[in-house]
């Protein structure tokens, strides 16, 4: 028996038409995900109620979570579970933010070092009730993961903080290896798909950590599906390139539920190739992920040990 499920066989969600539209009705049959079974699933998913931890795998619904559980890794969400946006894509919930949890960098080393993690990957939702956005608690957990896990190489997937640098430079400050910031979709759909962003936060932020700290490896991801044209995500791409984004995830958009935005299309996997294409070979980039499942955190690790192999990246002491 197959361990690849139809989404459409998990989520009773799924895009819907007018007759006069030509919006997609049913997934591909590319679109394919492994269903969570397995001890070492099990393991993760016990680990993380233990340690009274989030992951952004399952508030976002993440197609993945099932391969990255089994293969005993998660991506780790900071600040709680409410995000302060209520971006168009995301099934993370919108709301009033509880208070911060200092206690919670300990609690994600503890995590990392009991999965013997050699790379994390850690984002949180938007806090934008605060002026630092959360900053110090990505610094604290980047040092703390440095103290009981040495030589784990950490990515962190941060939001914009407004633009703010004071807020940025006390991530840059604790000196992760790969700073993330997702970019999501074309300027023209901004509004739409993240009404509370701006494009040109998103290009700030990551021009920002570049300048700060040279030696990092800095990423970004685009959705597809959107809306956008080909030629839109092509020129995208290109603002990153300008910026000295050295990582690029391009993956399908698949709607979690009626309530977020319709799939406008699906796109061929020889276009996600021929995306991956031109990042590498006319834009580039040290490292492009490009297919319709990719996601921000999509072994990540793998990305690592590659780019170490060529001389890319270097894991940093405490």
């Amino acid at each position: 028996m197959s361990n690849l499920i139809d989404l459409d066989d998990i989520q009773t969600t799924e895009p819907t038409a007018s007759p006069e539209s030509d919006k997609p009705k049913r997934r591909p049959p590319w679109i394919k995900v492994r269903a969570p079974s397995g001890d070492t699933y099990e393991m993760v998913r016990s680990l993380m109620r233990a340690k009274h931890l989030n992951t952004v795998c399952e508030e976002a619904m993440c197609p993945n979570m099932g391969e990255c559980w089994g293969s005993g890794t998660a991506t780790f969400l900071m600040l709680g579970d409410t995000c302060t946006r209520s971006c168009g894509f995301c099934d993370i919930k919108t709301g009033r933010p509880g208070p911060l949890d200092w206690q919670e960098p300990n609690r994600i080393a503890e995590a990392v070092r009991t999965m013997n993690l050699r790379h994390v990957v850690i984002t949180s939702v938007n806090r934008d009730e605060r002026k630092d956005g959360g900053a110090p608690i990505f610094a604290m957990v980047i040092r703390r993961i440095r103290q009981l896990q040495p030589g784990c190489s950490i990515e962190v997937l941060i939001p914009d903080f407004k633009g703010n640098e004071d807020a940025l430079r006390i991530v840059m400050d604790a000196q992760p290896e790969i700073l993330n910031h997702n970019v999501e979709t074309v300027p023209r759909l901004f509004r739409k798909v993240q009404p509370q962003d701006h494009y040109e936060w998103a290009m700030t932020t990551l021009r920002n950590a570049k300048q700060m700290d040279p030696l990092v490896l800095t990423k970004s991801g685009i959705m597809v599906g959107l809306g956008e044209t080909f030629d839109e995500v092509v020129e995208v791409m290109r603002d990153l390139a300008g910026v000295g984004v050295d990582i690029l995830t391009l993956g399908q958009y698949l709607q979690p539920s009626k309530k977020h935005l319709p799939i406008d299309r699906y796109y061929e996997p020889a276009e996600f190739q021929e995306l991956k294409r031109i990042g590498l070979e006319e834009l580039g980039f040290k490292w492009v992920e490009s297919a319709p499942l990719v996601r921000s955190s999509y072994r990540a690790a793998e990305q690592v040990r590659e780019l170490s192999k060529l001389d890319f990246i270097h894991v940093r002491e405490a």
